[in-house]
């Protein structure tokens, strides 16, 4: 990948690939997502959906999911009516970590403590300028990693176990 810091004055701003994606229920949520993220001057790809025609949330999952986990972008965002969907969809694909936030707190946790790679909001749960601040602390805070790689290796453990 090519250099992607942005120099200001005493200031390094690594600049991320983000893929985002949403369904109909949360086609409102995941633009006003992207101008947050456009004003930050991240990289994005959407990934659908584009207009309010019903979606199945699962396949856009799939595809930010899948982006994400094979290393094309950094993070991925995905947005439906409460997230809980997304999340689960995403969770299915192996390497991915997609956490449901509804606050900047748990948006900050999933990255520091969680490593997370995917956030999912719901639009009938989340306002826009709420969304808004959790994006900047998903895209902005790093992973603490020390403790938390034990557990981490624990649930990438998990993946593929049968039930």
């Amino acid at each position: 990948m090519e250099d992607r810091h942005i120099i200001l004055p005493n200031v390094v701003v690594i600049q991320l690939n983000i893929a985002v994606g949403s369904d109909h229920r949360g086609l409102a949520l995941k633009r006003a997502v992207i101008r947050t993220l456009e004003q930050t001057g991240h990289r994005i790809e959407d990934f659908g959906c584009y207009n309010d025609s019903s979606v199945d949330y699962p396949d856009v999952a799939e595809k930010v999911a899948c982006a994400v986990a094979e290393g094309r972008f950094d993070r991925g965002i995905l947005t439906c009516s409460t997230g809980i969907g997304m999340s689960i969809a995403a969770n299915k694909i192996k390497g991915i970590r997609a956490a449901l936030c509804h606050d900047a707190l748990t948006a900050r946790r999933s990255r520091q403590h969680n490593d997370a790679n995917v956030l999912c909001m719901g639009e009938s749960v989340v306002g826009k300028e709420l969304a808004e601040e959790m994006v900047r602390e998903f895209i902005n805070t790093e992973f603490e990693g020390d403790r938390h790689k034990r557990r981490l290796g624990k649930i990438a453990a998990l993946e593929g176990k049968d039930g």
